[in-house]
Order: structure tokens, then sequence, then C-alpha cells
């Protein structure tokens, strides 16, 4: 399973979070923090990534879209990066799942 982090997460989570989801990436590292949501979206589809944002445009592309790639959406307001990364480790089972089930293309945490 691995995670595309969006340009309003920091990139500091690729590594943070490396044990438990390896391979992941963000945005910035890979060149493409000032692509276009279609771009990245197809990008995500591509290289079997999960997009993981905070912001609402991947879940109107998914509605439009369908998936893969599939949306983790964080719900919650301004926090620190600390905040982000407790809050995909204490999912981490909820996660996988999600990952694993063909029918559901978003999750929100929150």
């Amino acid at each position: 399973m691995k995670l595309l982090f969006d340009h309003n997460l920091s990139p500091s989570l690729v590594n943070r979070l490396a044990d438990l989801y390896p391979h992941s990436n963000h945005l910035y590292l890979m060149g493409l923090d000032q692509e276009p949501d279609k771009v990245i979206w197809e990008t995500a589809k591509e290289q079997n990534y999960i997009i993981v944002t905070k912001d609402s445009d991947f879940n109107e592309l998914l509605i439009l879209q369908g998936f893969p790639p599939k949306i983790i959406w964080i719900r919650i307001g301004n926090c620190s990066t600390k905040v982000i990364e407790s809050l995909l480790r204490d999912n981490y089972e909820e996660v996988l799942s999600f990952s694993q089930d063909n029918n559901i293309g978003i999750i929100a945490l929150s």
C-alpha cells in the first residue's frame, strides 16, 4: 500500500510513516506539487498510489472519474504534521482494510 501525500501535507510524512506505509511519496518530492489535480490523479492511478489529501477537489474527481486511485480524505482543520502522522498510524488497520476493498473509493479520517 503506497500513499501519495498531497501538497497540503508535509513531505516529512513520507519518512515519518515509512515503517507502516513503505514506498509512499509526496507530490513535492516527485516534482508534481504545481501540477493540476487531473495530472496528479492520473499519476496516482498509473503508479498505484492512494492519494492522501485535506482537499475536497479529489473527492469531486472521484465522483466524476470513479476509482482507482483511492482517496484518504483528512477531515481535520489546521493541525501539526505530528497529528496527521498519529491519525494515519492510529487508523492503520482501517486504511489497510480500505486499500483492499474493491467497493470503496474514499475514506475520511478525522
